[in-house]
C-alpha cells in the first residue's frame, strides 16, 4: 500500500539556515498523526513541503507516491489544508466562502460543508468577521473537508482557541476522520489535545526528525523514571581565619554593645 506521506533525506534551507534537514519518515494511510516539536523545529516547513507551497532544497517528499511541488494538478485535489492563520475573507459571508471554495477546488462537495456547519449552528448568512475564533476554525475545517481529501493537513489550527473551543474543534475533526477515513497530519504544541485524537507520532527537534511511530508502540518502549529529589547540603560555618568569617570591630570586646551617639 502506498504511504500517505513519504519523506527521504528531505531538507529545506533559507539562506544559510536549515529549517528542515535530513528528514526521513513515513506516514501510513489512514492514520491520525501528531506532529510535535518546539517553535523553530521545522513543523510548518514540513507541512508546507507536504502541500506543495515550497520546493525542497534536497531530498524527496511524496504524497500517495507523487511529489506535490512537481505534480500539483494530481496531488493538490487529494489534500485538504487548514493553515494556522485561517485565511478567510472577513467581509464574506459563510455562504460566499463556500462559493469561493467550490469555484477554486475540484472535486467539491458543498453538501458536506453545509451539513457540518448546520450541525454546529453556524449560519450561512453570517459574515466571517462576525464569527468567534472557534467558529472561524470550524468554517476553515468545513472548507477543507468539502474537497473530500485523502490527506488532511492542519498547521496548529486551534492554537488561538480557548480550551472549550479547542475541544469542540477536535471533536469535529475526529468525527470527520471516522466518517471519511481521511489520513490526518496535525501539528500542535498542546500535547493534551494530541493525546485525545492521534494514534501516530512524529517528533521534530533542531530541524530534524527525532522519533516516528505508532503511539502505543512508542509508549510501550519507553519508561519514565522518577526518583527522590537530591538532598540539599547544609553550609558549614567558616573556620577561624577564613576570610569569609564575620569580622568583629578591632576595639570591641565579646559581649560589648555600642551605644549610638545622641
Amino acid at each position: 500500500m502506498t504511504a500517505a506521506l513519504q519523506a527521504t533525506a528531505l531538507g529545506k534551507r533559507y539562506g544559510h539556515t536549515w529549517a528542515l534537514r535530513d528528514c526521513t519518515l513515513t506516514l501510513p494511510d489512514g492514520r491520525v498523526a501528531a506532529l510535535v516539536g518546539p517553535n523553530g523545529a521545522g513543523k510548518t516547513t514540513l507541512l508546507q513541503l507536504a502541500v506543495g507551497l515550497t520546493a525542497p532544497t534536497c531530498g524527496h517528499i511524496t504524497i500517495f507516491g507523487l511529489a506535490p511541488h512537481a505534480h500539483p494538478k494530481e496531488v493538490l485535489p487529494r489534500i485538504g489544508f487548514v493553515a494556522q492563520e485561517q485565511p478567510l475573507y472577513r467581509g464574506f459571508t459563510v455562504a460566499e466562502m463556500l462559493t469561493v471554495g467550490r469555484k477554486l477546488n475540484h472535486p467539491w462537495d458543498n453538501a458536506v460543508a453545509e451539513e457540518r456547519l448546520a450541525r454546529l449552528g453556524i449560519p450561512l448568512g453570517r459574515r466571517i468577521g462576525q464569527l468567534s475564533g472557534g467558529q472561524r476554525s470550524q468554517v476553515a475545517l468545513a472548507l477543507a473537508l468539502a474537497k473530500r481529501p485523502q490527506l488532511l493537513v492542519l498547521d496548529e489550527p486551534a492554537a488561538a482557541l480557548d480550551p472549550l473551543a479547542r475541544r469542540a474543534f477536535l471533536q469535529t475533526l475526529m468525527e470527520a476522520a471516522a466518517e471519511s477515513g481521511v489520513t490526518v497530519l496535525f501539528s500542535s504544541h498542546v500535547i493534551a489535545d494530541l493525546e485525545r485524537v492521534c494514534d501516530y507520532l512524529i517528533i521534530l527537534s533542531a530541524s530534524q526528525v527525532q522519533l516516528v511511530g505508532d503511539i502505543d508502540t512508542i509508549v510501550q518502549g519507553h519508561k519514565l523514571l522518577v526518583g527522590p529529589p537530591p538532598r540539599s547540603r547544609r553550609a558549614r560555618p567558616p573556620a577561624p581565619g577564613d576570610p569569609r568569617a564575620p569580622q568583629r570591630a578591632a576595639n570591641a570586646s565579646p559581649g560589648a554593645h555600642h551605644r549610638p551617639h545622641l
